[in-house]
């Protein structure tokens, strides 16, 4: 395997976490890793929330958008090297055949979108899925890829999601 490696987050919804998680990698992977997210089912639009974390983490938002994995599984589409799904609906649900058998790891995020109670609660469930997917994507981004072989690499992926 060498760089630039192509990354791709999945979740149910695409509107949240594997949002933020592609926000993440796309700035602190850049130049080594390209990122994106999709979702079995999106939900066609990104969670207010979702933003404010990215925005307040001094991230970009550009070109975020909820979108279907089917994207990714068409000829023409990026190669992708590693696949995390960081959502239990979307580790359990069968995932299209990808071309190249990338990488796989499942990072269950509890989902902030789902929690009831006041904003302040709302708010600090995104921000505490925020920093799991920030702190997960620190600890991908300081494996040796280039020199770990795959079984290896495998063995480190699942290791994060653990963590």
């Amino acid at each position: 395997m060498t760089a630039p490696y192509n990354v791709l987050f999945l979740c149910t919804g695409n509107s949240a976490r594997s949002i933020m998680a592609e926000a993440i990698l796309k700035q602190k992977g850049k130049g080594a890793f390209s990122s994106y997210s999709a979702g079995s089912h999106p939900s066609g639009a990104i969670r207010p929330e979702a933003l404010q974390q990215i925005e307040a983490a001094g991230l970009s938002t550009e070109g975020l958008r909820s979108k279907s994995w089917d994207e990714f599984a068409v000829p023409n589409a990026p190669h992708i090297n590693f696949i995390f799904t960081v959502c239990d609906n979307a580790a359990n649900e069968v995932c299209p055949v990808w071309p190249g058998h990338p990488m796989t790891a499942h990072w269950g995020i509890t989902d902030p979108a789902a929690v009831q109670g006041t904003p302040e609660e709302k708010a600090r469930a995104f921000c505490d899925a925020f920093t799991v997917l920030d702190r997960r994507i620190s600890l991908f981004l300081s494996l040796p890829l280039s020199t770990l072989e795959n079984l290896a690499i495998q063995r480190e992926l699942d290791s994060i999601g653990k963590q």
